[in-house]
């Protein structure tokens, strides 16, 4: 039986659910038909813009630009804060949705995800007509608009729906990459950043298709041979990852990394976004409701080298300071001085919160209050409604 994948992608998620839920208050406009955006702080106007609306995109906004550049470009700008607790509620809704089409359904992020059709062909139709029914429901009963990737695997289905936007249905089977995919820049493959792009540029390598021709031993050479093999794969459409569901998924941790704008080269620094890493991801987890057993680290330096370490734990933990001491730990393991590109934290082999915690000879049971305060301020006003002093 081929395989078939959707991949689903809310258009604008931030700004297209604030906007559905002022429409059911009672607002007689649609911010998404003016230019708009959801940034951290619009009053000080500090913060990055994290969603804007197709007329703010035309006045040059693009998401993770500062608030203060936005006004910038476009002073008549509308923005309005995160409300993280309605974004969770307007996801679950989606997710109920999409069940109804198949039980192995990996979710990505709280706006995207991969659906395995494979055998529900008989139930709903062929994929692309499955899709089309999927954005019309969407549109109709939630109010709001989806990009949707129909293929034979994650990758291309997750290429598919990047594709023009929005309110887009997109195939990419991999006989059709010659024509969809490989004209692309190299720094539109899945996984491909500006600095990799930029060294496959160094080479003259430009396009997609210029790196699904090249010898394999080339970009290995390059690019380390993990990721020339990676690259190599991609950007010929190979992918036999399956979309993982549930508890499949849900062993798989949660995990949080970013990619630095510039070189991070301090202990201090480094230190900083460690902090700021395990807190997300020990806010995540406790709002799953698990402790984790396992904390690893993820560092890349400027070479695209990267370091892996984690510990496994004598017992689960869930609290921001036990994360962030462990992961700090795992740095200085690894850490060898060089300026850094990215680091990540993430957590795994994750537990139901309410099972019994085995203390060791040493350990002493938590007091979580302050951090529950701190979970119960983030989900009632939001992410940045509170922060650490170290972090500002």
């Amino acid at each position: 039986m081929n395989r078939a994948v959707l991949h689903i992608d809310v258009n604008s998620a931030y700004l297209s659910w604030t906007a559905v839920e002022m429409k059911k208050n009672g607002e007689a406009g649609d911010i998404r038909l003016v230019p708009a955006a959801i940034a951290g702080d619009p009053g000080t106007r500090r913060g990055i813009i994290l969603a804007k609306s197709e007329p703010a995109k035309k006045c040059g906004i693009r998401t993770a630009m500062t608030v203060a550049e936005a006004f910038r470009l476009c002073p008549d700008l509308k923005v309005f804060p995160p409300r993280h607790e309605l974004y969770a509620a307007y996801s679950e809704r989606l997710f109920e949705l999409l069940s109804e089409y198949t039980d192995v359904i990996e979710r990505f992020s709280i706006d995207e995800c991969w659906l395995d059709y494979t055998g529900s062909e008989k139930l709903f139709g062929p994929p692309r007509e499955a899709a089309t029914d999927i954005s019309r429901r969407i549109k109709e009963q939630l109010g709001y608009t989806v990009n949707i990737g129909v293929s034979e695997n994650k990758l291309l289905s997750k290429m598919a729906s990047e594709m023009r936007k929005p309110d887009r249905i997109h195939t990419l089977y991999r006989h059709e990459i010659e024509e969809k995919m490989w004209p692309l820049p190299t720094g539109e493959l899945f996984g491909v950043g500006n600095a990799a792009a930029d060294t496959l540029a160094k080479i003259g390598l430009v396009t997609i298709g210029d790196i699904a021709g090249t010898d394999i031993s080339v970009l290995k050479s390059i690019l380390k041979p993990a990721v020339g093999q990676m690259v190599y794969e991609r950007a010929n459409g190979i992918d036999d990852s399956p979309v993982l569901s549930g508890e499949e998924n849900e062993r798989k941790g949660i995990g949080k990394s970013v990619t630095t704008p510039r070189d991070v080269g301090s202990e201090e620094e480094a230190s900083r976004i460690l902090l700021s890493l395990s807190e997300q991801v020990g806010f995540s987890l406790r709002d799953s409701g698990k402790r984790a057993g396992v904390v690893s680290v993820q560092l890349k330096n400027t070479v695209f080298k990267t370091y892996r370490h984690q510990k496994k734990l004598p017992g689960p933990i869930s609290s921001t300071s036990d994360i962030y001491a462990i992961a700090r730990a795992l740095f200085y393991e690894m850490w060898r001085g060089e300026n850094l590109r990215l680091l990540g934290v993430s957590l795994s082999d994750l537990r139901d919160m309410d099972e019994n915690e085995q203390l060791t000879l040493f350990d002493e049971p938590k007091n979580n209050a302050l951090e529950e305060t701190q979970d119960y301020i983030r989900e009632r006003f939001g992410k940045g409604a509170i922060t650490r002093g170290t972090l500002l």
